[in-house]
């Protein structure tokens, strides 16, 4: 493993509430902003940060991911915490960040809506499966 490890949503979630320096970077696509919806933290005090990993629709990596990360305020001292639809995409923005210089660089496992269950959705486990606060954009 070449990031710092990966938290359950649940375990995500507690971060961010118990740890001022803990960020939610959601690195889904624009695309799954707007039609899936994203977490919100405002009963918190925080807000997500939205930094795609892979452009949409043509499925690039972003080059200027950890630029972006770091233009949006996230040190190299905050524990980041990367979510994506199913706890993937995610591992690779963690590995990034690490190699970056960031220490605490955290997958969030089944992401936002989860794996493809055996009817071939999702949403079965993931954020909005743990009714962890969600809304649509």
């Amino acid at each position: 493993m070449t990031y710092t490890g990966d938290v359950t949503c649940e375990q995500a979630w507690q971060r961010l509430v118990e740890n001022p320096k803990a960020v939610l970077v959601d690195c889904r696509t624009q695309a799954e902003w707007s039609f899936v919806g994203v977490p919100d933290l405002e009963s918190i005090g925080k807000r997500a940060l939205f930094i795609e990993w892979i452009d949409y629709p043509d499925g690039a990596p972003n080059p200027n991911f950890v630029g972006e990360l770091a233009a949006a305020g996230v040190g190299t001292d905050d524990e980041v915490l990367f979510l994506c639809r199913s706890g993937h995409r995610s591992m690779g923005a963690a590995e990034a960040a690490v190699a970056a210089g960031y220490a605490q660089a955290y997958n969030i496992q089944d992401g936002f809506e989860g794996p493809i269950d055996a009817d071939g959705h999702r949403g079965g486990a993931g954020w909005r499966a743990a009714a962890l606060p969600w809304r649509q954009s």
